[in-house]
């Protein structure tokens, strides 16, 4: 059914992360919407197989690279390039009803062309403010522009709720909806698996994310240097301008002799298929994390999960009834629980059996889409009225 709100959905990024994944599932079903996109990319395609009207900023090309921790400074000499950008919001926003920024540049400049022209403005908050992921300016400019601006912060967990209002965001605007995810297909065996994808027998396990110093996969590597005879997958590439980690994680596997171990796979869009063929999924990061849609992908997978106890992952994990938690940036900690996780496989039914029904149950797509949905309407109509 076709939803009747024009929203003018606004991203950074042409191209597809987690946050873009979760945009792909909002937007659908609404074809009197638009997005507008700071860069063309691969999520340009899909909005537009989404039926949506695509806006394609004239200045945007390459603004995903300025990294979220750098200094505004750096920003000074592209002042021009974000005040067209504005300009170009601001007049997209004027045929809409609301505006939805997916992500924190987004919003920064939507939030700014809001005071140009005035609708309804959801921010969906995809991270967590703080000073591991921000800049002391950056987080100021924020939350000055979300209390200032801002109609609905939607954030996914009770962590990035926490740590948007440490930063002094305002309670009333903030709405807690767990990123939802549709079931994954029946499984065929672990091993038809592993030969139709072509990898190898043995222990193996996955890391599922970009790849970033904050994501954590070079500890999963110091980890799986302790641990003879495991494999691992690292499914995920450098997507923000960080190339040089992918290249330093691809040295470090060669100078600690894993190269017959360890397989870079880049960007995949059979994520949950591969996720099946793993003996158990690791979650290393270093920082916390407002989500973690590979948590959920494993857990709806029916495959262990070994995450750092940070962020979103403790909740999302119940506290490690629904899995394995280790503390950040530990790899002695974390090889340990792999060696763990990798010589009981059966011990497992129980906490597997339980994660499943729990991402079932809390994080499904239609809960989330329900969710997102009834805030929109209810902007809407307060509006019209």
């Amino acid at each position: 059914m076709m939803s009747a709100e024009r929203v003018l959905f606004v991203d950074h990024t042409g191209q597809i992360g987690g946050a873009e994944l979760i945009l792909l599932d909002v937007v659908e079903g609404r074809e009197r919407s638009s997005a507008f996109l700071f860069e063309q990319g691969p999520l340009s395609k899909a909005l537009a197989d989404k039926q949506l009207k695509l806006i394609t900023s004239k200045w945007g090309q390459g603004l995903s690279q300025f990294r979220r921790d750098s200094s505004w400074l750096t920003a000074l000499p592209l002042a021009g390039r974000l005040a067209a950008i504005i300009v170009e919001i601001a007049r997209a926003s004027r045929t809409h009803d609301i505006v939805y920024a997916n992500s924190q540049k987004a919003f920064v400049l939507a939030a700014i062309a809001n005071m140009l022209v005035r609708r309804p403005l959801i921010w969906h908050l995809h991270d967590i403010i703080s000073p591991e992921h921000f800049g002391a300016v950056q987080r100021r400019v924020q939350v000055a522009l979300a209390n200032a601006r801002a109609t609905k912060v939607i954030v996914p967990s009770q962590a990035a709720a926490a740590a948007f209002m440490a930063a002094g965001g305002r309670r009333d605007l903030v709405e807690i909806v767990p990123n939802g995810l549709a079931l994954p297909p029946e499984p065929r065996s672990r091993s038809e698996l592993r030969q139709a994808l072509g990898l190898p027998a043995g222990p193996l396990v996955g890391v599922f994310s970009r790849l970033a110093p904050w994501k954590g996969q070079h500890v999963l590597i110091e980890a799986l240097a302790t641990l003879p005879n495991v494999g691992c997958i690292i499914v995920g590439d450098a997507l923000f301008g960080e190339q040089a980690y992918a290249a330093e994680l691809k040295q470090t596997v060669l100078e600690r002799g894993l190269a017959d171990r360890v397989r870079f796979l880049g960007h995949r869009r059979d994520v949950p298929t591969l996720m099946k063929a793993v003996d158990a999924m690791v979650h290393p990061s270093i920082d916390p994390e407002p989500f973690g849609r590979t948590l959920v992908e494993a857990m709806l997978a029916g495959v262990p999960v070994i995450a750092t106890d940070a962020g979103a992952a403790p909740d999302i994990l119940d506290g490690g009834r629904a899995g394995t938690l280790v503390p950040p940036n530990d790899p002695q900690a974390l090889a340990k629980a792999i060696a763990s996780v990798l010589a009981q496989p059966d011990a497992l039914s129980g906490q597997l059996e339980y994660a499943s029904g729990r991402a079932r149950a809390q994080y499904g797509v239609t809960r989330m889409l329900d969710a997102i949905g009834l805030v929109i309407r209810k902007l809407q109509a307060g509006a019209t009225a």
